[in-house]
């Protein structure tokens, strides 16, 4: 186990730097994937960034865990994201909806895809809790 093995220690903190760099990297690499759609690329550009985003997902967390940066809870955990995730739905919904007003229907119409997973995303993690917390 590694769950928080450099929580107070020297590694602390670069673990922290860490972390924070890999999530940005996951935010970059999404959005290179995105252009390069937009752009026209082979399709093998969008996937390699797509891997290379959900690698750098993997080490952040990896980062996080060793530094004990939540809670070793998991349930706790995901019941407030689940209730987060329904609160989403509501406010991509509405994010969705100024977009169309402004005539961001392309923006707009994808948020309302992005809605519906929120809320799928709080209803799988509700049946994973009902499934296995004891």
């Amino acid at each position: 186990m590694i769950y928080g093995k450099t929580k107070g220690t020297d590694f602390e903190k670069l673990c922290d730097g860490a972390a924070k760099a890999e999530a940005q990297g996951v935010m970059v690499y999404y959005a290179l994937a995105r252009m390069a759609r937009e752009q026209g690329y082979p399709e093998e550009v969008s996937a390699t960034f797509i891997e290379m985003a959900n690698q750098e997902a993997v080490h952040a967390g990896f980062y996080a865990t060793l530094m004990a940066k939540y809670d070793s809870d998991i349930w706790k955990i995901a019941e407030n994201f689940a209730k987060g995730e329904y609160h989403g739905e509501q406010q991509v919904n509405e994010f969705a909806q100024a977009l169309r007003a402004v005539g961001l229907d392309e923006a707009a119409n994808e948020m309302d895809v992005f809605a519906k997973q929120e809320r799928h995303h709080g209803d799988t993690l509700t049946e994973l809790i009902s499934k296995y917390k004891k």
